[in-house]
């Protein structure tokens, strides 16, 4: 409880409450929590135990709209995410956050108006790998489309690290709590989806220098990698993952604009 620092004016928003471990602790400490689990046993077995100021709500909270359930205003988030779904639930957040387009069907789109939902912070405990890849800098094994896309937006911060035998029954895997506190970019790309679009396609070649790395996405768009990469004052024998994130803004701003090359 320590590791979120809930204060008595605060909205949360919990994903994943299960059997209620953090809610029935998190509850009296706040202005309003909604909960939400897509378990409708576990929901159905929690809400008796809960106090007036919490909701839950019976849903997959990646399927959720989440302005159907959430007032405007600043909101907190808190939650144990599980292995297999943690990245695409940290892209939600980071929408969430009213910082970025949002994605549908992995591709960004065009943000429409929406109630003033903005997300501030999230601590979140994750398995210890992908806590790992969130803090990453550049130059590591685990530096990748995670780690800047989450940086991009957020500063990350492990507040808490947690061995098997914390947990009863203990799990096969070690866990992390990391605090995510959203902000702006420093240095905004000029597009996001262009920005997002590089990154992706580097990465699927991180092995490879930057100058074939970066060579489909460029040609794509009808332009060259290598001339791009000296245009932005960066060395074509670097790898990707030894970009800084002012680096790859820099270098995604040279595509804003560079139409697509036709397929057909």
């Amino acid at each position: 409880m320590e590791a979120i620092g809930p204060e008595a004016e605060d909205r949360f928003l919990e994903i994943g409450p299960g059997p209620g471990a953090l809610t029935l602790r998190l509850a009296p400490r706040v202005a309003h929590l909604t909960a939400v689990e897509v378990d409708r046993d576990l929901a159905a077995a929690l809400e008796p135990q809960l106090p007036s100021n919490v909701e839950v709500v019976v849903a997959d909270f990646l399927a959720l709209d989440l302005t159907t359930v959430l007032q405007p205003g600043p909101i907190r988030v808190a939650g144990n995410l599980p292995y297999n779904i943690s990245s695409p639930i940290l892209f939600k957040l980071i929408e969430a956050a009213q910082l970025r387009a949002p994605r549908y069907g992995g591709q960004a789109q065009p943000r429409t108006p929406s109630p003033d939902i903005r997300v501030t912070d999230a601590t979140l405990m994750l398995q210890r790998e992908v806590a790992e890849r969130l803090e990453a800098r550049p130059g590591s094994k685990d530096y990748g489309v995670l780690s800047i896309s989450v940086q991009l937006h957020a500063d990350v911060r492990r507040v808490l690290s947690l061995p098997p035998g914390a947990f009863r029954p203990a799990p096969k895997v070690h866990s992390a709590v990391v605090r995510l506190t959203f902000r702006r970019p420093p240095s905004p790309p000029r597009d996001e989806r262009v920005f997002e679009a590089m990154v992706r396609s580097m990465f699927t070649q991180r092995r490879k220098t930057l100058g074939n790395a970066l060579r489909p996405f460029a040609e794509a768009r009808g332009l060259r990698a290598v001339a791009a990469l000296e245009a932005s004052g960066i060395d074509p024998s670097r790898r990707p993952e030894t970009l800084e994130l002012a680096e790859l803004t820099r270098l995604a701003d040279r595509f804003d604009g560079a139409a697509i090359r036709s397929t057909h």
